[in-house]
């Protein structure tokens, strides 16, 4: 069995209202040294593993988890001890 953990974030460039906002809030909270905040997705998939698991995760990115157009994925694949 594996663990894959998954990190999605929005390109650099594309507008982050999200980000924006908790940044907002941060500066508002007296953290005036926060400059820019990013908010992006974290997802952890269990699969069994296969020769193919790499490609099955950059396959499942591509078409479900991230939208390529506007987001970056990275990923870890982790061995699960029972």
């Amino acid at each position: 069995m594996r663990k894959v953990k998954v990190y999605i974030t929005l390109k650099e460039g594309v507008l982050d209202p999200q980000g924006k906002a908790v940044k907002n809030s941060l500066n508002t909270l007296d953290y005036a040294n926060v400059n820019e905040v990013r908010v992006g997705k974290y997802m952890e998939v269990m699969m069994e593993d296969t020769e193919e698991l790499e490609a099955q995760v950059e396959e499942m990115c591509e078409k479900l988890l991230a939208n390529p157009v506007i987001e970056d994925y990275s990923y870890q694949i982790e061995e699960v001890i029972a």
